[in-house]
């Protein structure tokens, strides 16, 4: 396993990403019914943001230490506050004790009567995993690949939930792999929320797999960008990512009005001198 995503906890990437999770997770937590919360690549669950690789490569002051530091406005602070009470206050550099990664986000949003089911490959992240979320009755974890794992955990039981897609994305064809394992989950499963996330490293790749996504057939597909501008090149990082994206199936009634709101704002947060962007937009429409 040559990724580690404690050089890279609490990125641009991961604010983006945890605050449009969180806001799925407390749209799906209003009505009684149980649901269940599937991540097909949990890694270490929580990271500690004074280890050594937090402090090789300190991509945190970026990302969370900003959002931590920052005086949003009554809407965007409303919009962000289960996600901040997750993370838990920072220090002076705004640095949180621990960054929570999606399952431990998750274990921190969900209800007693949901249920977390988290797959992590690679035994030390396992491991890890284990150990950052301790004993929770709502956990199953297990250390078979992902896609595998959510084959056959479509559709959940309970019938109602989130899928989240996070690989590394350290395979060539990691692409080509959430394509194919999201077609297979929407055909078991097609009113399913799905989260799909990638790293946005070329644009010609990037519409590529777009434009696959979207040629499933399937409506009701959300997509969110953002871009924060050019980032220099660190020893752990030698092509820094500056673009990230999120593809939201079946998102929840109002997610792309609360985006809408929320996303310039953190595009502005984020960026590096002045030069973010970003995208709400859908790639095919609600039917």
């Amino acid at each position: 396993m040559n990724y580690r995503h404690g050089f890279h906890a609490g990125n641009f990437a991961d604010v983006f990403k945890h605050a449009i999770l969180a806001r799925i997770l407390v749209y799906l937590t209003k009505k009684d019914a149980p649901l269940r919360f599937i991540d097909t690549h949990a890694g270490a669950g929580r990271y500690d943001l004074t280890s050594e690789a937090a402090q090789r490569s300190p991509e945190w002051r970026d990302g969370v230490a900003r959002l931590v530091k920052a005086r949003p406005p009554a809407e965007i602070a409303a919009l962000l506050a289960p996600y901040l009470e997750a993370l838990g206050p920072g220090d002076a550099e705004g640095r949180p004790d621990s960054y929570p990664g999606s399952p431990a986000l998750a274990q921190a949003l969900l209800r007693p009567q949901d249920r977390i089911a988290l797959c992590e490959a690679h035994p030390e992240e396992r491991d890890a995993l284990v150990a950052a979320l301790g004993r929770d009755a709502r956990l199953s974890i297990v250390g078979t690949d992902g896609y595998v794992a959510l084959n056959a955990y479509v559709p959940p039981k309970e019938r109602r939930g989130l899928v989240l897609v996070d690989p590394p994305y350290e395979s060539p064809d990691e692409a080509k792999r959430v394509e194919t394992a999201f077609a297979r989950a929407l055909a078991k499963w097609p009113r399913g929320t799905y989260l799909l996330w990638r790293p946005i490293k070329d644009e010609r790749e990037d519409a590529h797999f777009l434009n696959a996504v979207a040629a499933l057939g399937a409506p009701n597909l959300l997509r969110l960008e953002i871009d924060v501008g050019p980032i220099a090149p660190g020893p752990h990082s030698p092509a820094p990512l500056r673009r990230s994206g999120l593809i939201v199936a079946n998102p929840p009634f109002g997610l792309i009005d609360e985006a809408r709101a929320l996303m310039p704002w953190l595009a502005k947060l984020l960026a590096r001198a002045g030069a973010g962007g970003q995208i709400v937009d859908w790639l095919t429409p609600p039917a």
